[in-house]
């Protein structure tokens, strides 16, 4: 009887697929992964938030930015409510919602493979 294991987050016999050993991630690991850039995400829009408030060097838009791009999306969005902040500025805002939109179509096409 052939064994189930995890590609990517898909539960695949073993020999169903060629896929080598590298290719193959725990889905666990991957939502570990993801779970920790939205946490890192929400966190340093809150340290930014703060650091504007008390006049402090800022952190870059590209890293704001670099975190939402490494899944961080749902927490970038969930910090920019939380604490207010990057609401209005342009052109942050435009790329944040391109990464987002970017990253809702992979995961769209994705589930239908």
């Amino acid at each position: 009887m052939p064994a189930d294991r995890w590609i990517w987050g898909r539960r695949e016999r073993s020999g169903s697929a060629s896929v080598s050993a590298a290719d193959a991630i725990p889905a666990t690991l991957l939502l570990t992964a993801l779970l920790l850039a939205n946490l890192i995400a929400f966190a340093l829009f809150g340290m930014d938030k703060r650091r504007a408030r008390l006049g402090l060097r800022r952190l870059s838009e590209r890293m704001l930015l670099l975190w939402v791009l490494a899944g961080g999306s749902a927490g970038a969005l969930a910090g920019r409510r939380f604490f207010h902040h990057k609401t209005r500025k342009q052109p942050f805002s435009t790329l944040l919602w391109l990464i987002v939109a970017a990253q809702a179509t992979s995961v769209a096409i994705w589930a239908m493979l």
